[in-house]
């Protein structure tokens, strides 16, 4: 200590300050300022020859460069992504998402860990996804088994996850305020090589619904590890077999048949195969509700890339980073776009290439198809290969949603987020260019190929199960569509469904087996149907709109909507009523049409959502949802029908999931 303070105490440098970037310390030896500031470069390498036992810090939540507009290019790690793809991913059993291993926080945990060595202390305050999420089982195997003992403070706050189940998740507000909408914890992990016990974790748990200053406050009182008002909250937990430390699975889902795996490690499965929608990566660009807009938007953005590749033309790489237009009015630049004008690729936009496809729940959009224009259609031109080959999907949340479960089924292709976590679909068919050799099985003047996208053994499966009975593919098909949307089913294996595709079992009487079946059929019907169900007749304030003078002498002024809004004010919304405009106002909507929840929220919330007119604020484009009514289904009034249409929907869903069986498996 100086021993004195104020604005007269002498300035004494501390010389063990470093400028630089942590994860390159030991990348190379030499860093690019070197020859700028030597004596930096002279602490940086006495640094690295000090034997350090205590990091603490609070690294970045970043997982770089989300797109080629952004300009700022990902810096790749050698040696520390070396270190990542040896541990945290190499013993992760999830195929998906190892992307987000390479997040600077979890980078920062591997080079912590790395350089303290075989004993010291590594503290930071960090995002929680790691602790819970399923790409992250990797990592919490490595972090038990390297640490002898472990603190996670789990201060919750993750608004996403808020918005997405509607404030059922309780998170509560986030310790960094808005400057956060990640959750957040704080980590102590203690390496010590003589310690006898090892992977000892304690976890604490914030609490529901805690405001900032609560969360704040608390952590504010703690002096250190012993304190009673710690110990209290504290608990130690065990990891499964998963590597889950928080939200363990059933173990019973492990015994059932899976619905499918594209890595063969299951002896059977029920599909063949599986997909993700579509992620095209430049959304605003190749989706709109208008397909003359589309057609407007997508000639344009081709045009500007041509007049890039006509003027970068004999660029080298270099050169064209540095002098390419990145106005996102004019274009959304991809890493594969670039690459293809680095190589002189020169397109010309194709109006046939434009097909209607499920953007979300209960909102079809027009999209223009095009590979290079997508990031990826993944397997859907196997499922959807023209708009000629018809086909049923359906499509569940991915690993990982935070909004709860879901399936819907679909009978166009969907895009990536039409369910939260990335949608994976299931097909009832499967489709593939027709050979010489196919004949009768090639269908339509397209030429394609149609199998079965369930498999025969997945089949036997079932048929073993109920001896004697004449069940198709099609009646297997809807029997999974039906138990998916069991409330014994869901509640039970929650945490399962959370983390891992769903495994489906098989219910234990032939009774129970016809009765998912036939609702799965029925709940199939209204939901790939849900345009053409018959309205639900609701209520208007101002009386029959159709004898209104202004609906018969302008339709498309009248039934315009920009925003759908409920009844009340502010947090005492009556969901009963709904502004649909400044002409129409629908009351008697019944409360039990709010009970049908899809992807984290009521079905209706979906149509009151995405009917409405928004403008992209990086592009100018306009989205307008009275553009697919008028140009598309020539009905004006499509948003008003639609949403009562969905509360028909709605309604009988909640009667026929209300009306199955219990699930009787064990």
């Amino acid at each position: 200590a100086l021993g004195e303070s104020g604005e007269d105490m002498p300035y004494a440098p501390f010389d063990g300050i470093v400028l630089t970037d942590t994860f390159q310390l030991y990348e190379q030896d030499k860093d690019m300022i070197a020859d700028l500031l030597p004596d930096n470069s002279e602490r940086r390498t006495a640094q690295k020859e000090r034997d350090i036992r205590v990091i603490v810090g609070n690294p970045p939540y970043s997982s770089g460069q989300r797109n080629a507009n952004d300009d700022a290019a990902n810096v790749v790690y050698e040696n520390l992504d070396s270190s990542i793809a040896a541990t945290y991913v190499d013993r992760s059993s999830n195929k998906m998402g190892k992307s987000k291993l390479y997040d600077s926080y979890i980078r920062a945990i591997r080079w912590a860990s790395d350089r303290v060595g075989d004993s010291g202390v590594v503290g930071f305050v960090s995002g929680s996804a790691w602790a819970e999420k399923s790409y992250g089982d990797g990592m919490r195997k490595c972090l038990w088994e390297e640490n002898s003992t472990l603190y996670l403070i789990n201060l919750r706050g993750d608004i996403r996850k808020n918005m997405l189940s509607k404030g059922a998740a309780k998170e509560g507000e986030n310790v960094f305020g808005s400057g956060s909408m990640t959750g957040v914890a704080i980590v102590i992990f203690a390496k010590n090589a003589k310690a006898e016990s090892r992977g000892v974790i304690n976890y604490l748990d914030i609490g529901d619904d805690l405001p900032k200053a609560h969360k704040l406050a608390y952590l504010k009182q703690l002096k250190n590890v012993a304190d009673p008002q710690f110990q209290e909250k504290l608990k130690q937990i065990t990891p499964d077999d998963h590597g889950d430390w928080l939200s363990h699975r059933d173990r019973a889902f492990d015994r059932f048949i899976a619905i499918s795996d594209k890595h063969r490690s299951e002896s059977i499965q029920i599909f063949e195969t599986y997909s993700m929608g579509i992620k095209s990566n430049r959304d605003t660009w190749v989706y709109n509700f208008s397909r003359k807009k589309l057609s407007k938007n997508v000639k344009a953005m081709i045009s500007f890339y041509n007049s890039e590749r006509s003027r970068l033309e004999g660029s080298s790489t270099s050169e064209l980073e540095k002098n390419l237009n990145r106005d996102k009015s004019k274009i959304k630049w991809t890493t594969d776009l670039q690459g293809e004008l680095k190589r002189g690729v020169r397109h010309k936009s194709d109006k046939a290439k434009i097909q209607k496809v499920e953007y979300r729940a209960f909102t079809k959009s027009w999209w223009y198809s095009d590979s290079s224009w997508n990031w990826t259609r993944h397997l859907m031109p196997k499922f959807y290969p023209t708009k000629n080959e018809k086909n049923l999907t359906i499509s569940v949340n991915g690993r990982g949603s935070r909004n709860g479960f879901t399936a819907l089924l679909i009978s166009e292709i969907p895009d990536v987020n039409f369910l939260e976590a990335g949608a994976q679909c299931f097909p009832l068919k499967l489709y593939e260019p027709a050979s010489a050799d196919d004949g009768l099985f090639a269908t339509g003047e397209t030429g394609y190929t149609e199998r079965d996208g369930i498999s025969d053994a997945g089949l036997k499966h079932f048929k073993d199960a109920y001896v004697g009975e004449q069940i198709s593919k099609e009646d297997l098909f809807y029997y999974v569509y039906g138990l998916l949307h069991s409330p014994d089913y869901r509640e039970r294996f929650k945490n399962n469904l959370s983390k891992e595709l769903p495994r489906i079992p098989a219910v234990k009487t032939t009774a129970d087996f016809w009765a998912f079946s036939k609702a799965g059929k029925a709940l199939g019907d209204l939901h790939v149907n849900y345009e053409t169900v018959e309205p639900y007749m609701v209520t208007f304030a101002e009386g029959n709109h159709l004898l209104a003078p202004e609906a018969q002498s302008n339709p498309e002024a009248f039934y315009r909507v920009t925003k759908m809004k409920f009844g009340g004010k502010g947090k005492a919304k009556d969901k009963t009523t709904v502004h649909y405009n400044t002409h129409i106002t629908i009351t008697g909507i019944p409360l039990e049409a709010y009970d049908y929840v899809v992807n984290g929220k009521p079905a209706l919330d979906w149509v009151m959502e995405r009917q409405c007119v928004k403008t992209d604020k990086s592009s100018g484009i306009v989205n307008d949802a009275n553009r697919y009514a008028n140009e598309t289904v020539g009905n004006p009034a499509y948003p008003l029908e639609l949403f009562q249409r969905v509360i028909t929907v709605s309604l009988e869903t909640m009667t026929i999931v209300n009306g199955l069986p219990a699930l009787d498996i064990d």
